[in-house]
């Protein structure tokens, strides 16, 4: 399916790009000639009115693989199986967050090392999500691995394992870090 989808995206957008040398092809056949400034036989609006055309069709590609991209996210994560887990930190703290391991049932699933501006949005309270993925109702264990400096400026690395409990039904947790602990919350 997600094959047949990137065909569809794939095959719209050579269309985007082969439909206006298409039209100035089509108006060489006509015989007059590619539009020109003045004194040409094609008038202008003839020409901004393809050029309008063109922009439309874009405008409905884009529309179509927003759409498709949205399909293919139902479809690849249905809401029932979906466990998404979200990483934060705790607003005010100061050490400097370079990496964060995420396992599911022993699987590594998630592992992101951190630039400047995000560890700044983080510390602003923003909040990432790390992991969309799909798992079975029942209890799972996540490893969450966060590595770091702190303020001090000295290596840290801190290792915590907790219980997920999924149910039917979309499940979203999320891992708040400090410099002391790590804590998981459901939302």
């Amino acid at each position: 399916m997600f094959k047949l989808l990137k065909a569809i995206i794939v095959g719209i957008s050579v269309l985007i790009f082969i439909l206006p040398a298409y039209g100035a092809e089509a108006l060489k056949e006509q015989g007059t000639g590619a539009p020109k400034e003045q004194g040409t036989d094609v008038p202008r609006e003839q020409s901004k009115g393809l050029d309008e055309q063109v922009q439309e069709i874009k405008t409905d590609v884009l529309s179509i693989g927003t759409q498709l991209n949205q399909l293919e996210e139902k479809l690849l994560y249905p809401s029932d199986t979906q466990v998404a887990v979200f990483v934060s930190v705790v607003k005010g703290e100061k050490f400097r967050l370079d990496a964060v391991d995420i396992e599911l049932d022993g699987t590594t699933v998630a592992h992101h090392l951190y630039t400047f501006k995000e560890l700044e949005a983080l510390q602003k309270g923003g909040v990432q999500r790390i992991y969309v993925g799909n798992v079975r109702t029942g209890e799972h264990i996540l490893h969450v691995t966060v590595l770091g400096k702190t303020e001090g400026g000295s290596d840290f690395q801190k290792d915590e394992r907790f219980t997920v409990a999924k149910a039917i039904g979309p499940k979203l947790v999320g891992v708040v870090l400090n410099s002391k602990t790590l804590t998981l919350k459901d939302w």
